[in-house]
């Protein structure tokens, strides 16, 4: 039987980025030029491959260091702009434009030097269209067009001055049946490339709209944890004062019933004054909660710190079992400290309170990849999958009144989505919950232990 789970997090933010399309939130011309040298790393070769078969396996006798020498050209651009742009502060459309510019003028010299306009791979020219539309806006594709149909045009003019003499060893039946052979691989090439450019353009509109559908997603959480703060911290301000002038009378009718020696009048007044104490603890507790921890700097908080601020106001912290995966004195989480000690005990809360009180909870603490992930694991009944659909909405709990509101959750997961992070919960009737947070490393903490 399959262990049921929710995923508590927006829409498809654990999805696995595509090696071949970056991220949709990074830099836009960065993602462009990036994906741009990919694709001439693949052209280099093939013209490497396509300069090598004609000289000694199709044995057409074309000047082979020459058009080695170009396409040189060509892996002197890649390499430099490889290594420019991890450094580079912005990318620029006129760098894009100018380097599939150059890309054209070096074809159209390779086409010169091997056929001119009879070279069947003159269709790249179209592949250099259809990229310009991909990575460029509109002014740029059509100055693309432009100087491609130029270039092309080209090669009918530098045929008149012995552009073709390259095929003039070969006669005019075997000239044709070359061309007829280069046509068709001409045509795999080209379609291949066009095929492959649209492929990752669909994949790129897909991952964007995953990336818009999680930015609503969290937009919505954040209105959602923005109004609770509002009506929460309403609250505070319109019931202190009635509040207040409850616990005044109520005092001052303990003194009275104390002289008149009522002693179960001053037993239920002091229960009053106990439950307005308790009020005021919960409005103060919802508005610190559903504040977002705003202005809380980020910091890279030691795993060891951050366990040890879990447990610390947690009445039954001793029924708690800590096992770590990795140095908690090294290695650090990322965030704004109250706000994610706060998340992690809130689900240690949780899982006390769900377990009997003879029982032990674990907390496991170890780093997957750039990753925090800590798991809380209660010896409660469990959860049906109902249930446990519905575990991160606000206010929706289970617990008897007085033990929680139905916040926990919610403001947890918030938080971890916010951060880069995600939770999940998995469980199943009789055999308990286990709730994973996973929270960013901080990547450049040292520590002070030696």
């Amino acid at each position: 039987m399959s262990t049921p789970t929710a995923s508590l997090e927006a829409a498809a933010p654990n999805s696995a980025p595509d090696p071949a399309w970056p991220d949709p939130r990074a830099d836009t011309n960065r993602i462009k030029l990036s994906w741009l040298l990919r694709l001439h790393w693949g052209g280099i070769a093939g013209q490497t491959l396509a300069i090598v078969a004609a000289r000694w396996i199709i044995k057409i006798d074309v000047p082979v260091v020459i058009l080695l020498s170009l396409v040189g050209f060509e892996v002197a651009e890649n390499v430099v702009l490889e290594l420019w742009l991890p450094r580079a502060e912005k990318v620029r459309d006129g760098l894009i434009a100018g380097t599939m510019f150059f890309d054209a003028v070096i074809l159209t010299a390779l086409l010169a030097l091997s056929g001119g306009y009879s070279n069947p791979f003159s269709t790249i020219y179209l592949v250099n269209v259809a990229l310009a539309v991909v990575l460029l806006d509109a002014a740029w594709a059509w100055a693309m067009l432009a100087i491609s149909l130029a270039l092309f045009g080209s090669l009918f003019a530098l045929a008149q001055f012995g552009a073709l003499q390259v095929l003039s060893t070969l006669d005019h039946q075997e000239i044709m049946a070359l061309h007829m052979q280069g046509l068709w691989v001409a045509f795999v090439v080209t379609a291949s490339f066009i095929v492959y450019i649209m492929q990752r353009v669909q994949m790129a509109l897909t991952r964007v709209q995953q990336a818009l559908a999680e930015e609503r997603s969290l937009s919505a959480r954040k209105d959602k944890v923005a109004s609770l703060a509002t009506l929460a911290a309403g609250a505070a301000h319109e019931l202190s004062t009635p509040l207040s002038t409850i616990a005044v009378v109520v005092k001052e009718l303990q003194r009275s019933a104390e002289k008149n020696g009522s002693e179960s009048a001053v037993q239920d007044l002091a229960l009053i004054r106990e439950q307005v104490g308790r009020c005021r603890d919960i409005l103060h507790h919802m508005a610190a909660q559903a504040g977002e921890n705003a202005g809380e700097p980020f910091v890279a908080l030691p795993l060891s710190r951050w366990v040890v601020g879990t447990l610390e106001f947690l009445p039954e912290r001793s029924r708690v079992d800590v096992q770590a995966g990795v140095d908690l004195e090294v290695r650090a989480v990322s965030g704004p400290p109250n706000g994610i000690t706060r998340a992690l005990r809130s689900l240690v809360k949780n899982a006390l309170q769900a377990s009997p009180a003879d029982s032990r909870v674990r907390l496991r603490v170890a780093i997957e990849g750039d990753l925090v992930v800590a798991e809380v694991i209660d010896q409660g009944c469990g959860m049906p999958g109902d249930i446990l659909s519905r575990a991160g909405e606000p206010f929706f709990t289970t617990k008897v009144p007085g033990e929680g509101m139905g916040l926990g959750l919610f403001l947890t997961q918030t938080l971890a989505v916010q951060l880069g992070g995600s939770l999940e919960l998995r469980s199943e009737p009789g055999s308990g919950t286990l709730a994973t947070l996973k929270l960013p490393v901080a990547r450049e903490y040292r520590s002070e232990v030696t």
